[in-house]
C-alpha cells in the first residue's frame, strides 16, 4: 500500500489542541504497547497489522485491540486493500499534538 500523500504537515502551521482533546491523546499514549505501535509506524507507513504483531510480544487480538484505540482518537487511520488492512499515522494530528504539548510544556 502506498500513501498518496506523504508531505507532513509544519506544525507551526496548525491550531493547537484543546485540553480535552490533548488529554484524550495523551491517554491513548499513556499505554507501553500503543507507544510501540506509534513508534513502529514512524518508519513503517501503512504497515500491515500482521508485521505490527510481529514487532511486539504479544497476542495479535491484544494487538488489534491497541490499534483499534489509536484508531477511534485519531492517531491512526486505517485502509484497506486486497482484503488486507493497512495503518498509518495520523501525521496531521501528530504534529497538532507534538504543537500543543510544546506549547503546554514551553517555561
Amino acid at each position: 500500500m502506498s500513501s498518496a500523500n506523504t508531505s507532513r504537515p509544519s506544525a507551526k502551521d496548525l491550531p493547537t489542541l484543546s485540553p480535552e482533546v490533548m488529554a484524550r491523546l495523551c491517554k491513548a499514549l499513556g499505554h507501553p504497547a500503543r507507544m510501540a505501535i506509534i513508534e513502529f509506524l514512524k518508519t513503517n507507513n501503512q504497515c500491515l497489522c500482521g508485521r505490527i504483531v510481529k514487532q511486539l510480544p504479544l497476542a495479535q487480538s491484544t494487538v488489534s485491540q491497541h490499534l483499534k484505540y489509536l484508531k477511534n482518537c485519531g492517531l491512526i487511520t486505517d485502509r484497506m486493500s486486497r482484503g488486507t488492512r493497512g495503518y498509518c499515522l495520523n501525521h496531521a494530528l501528530m504534529a497538532q499534538l507534538q504543537r500543543s504539548l510544546s506549547e503546554l510544556l514551553r517555561i
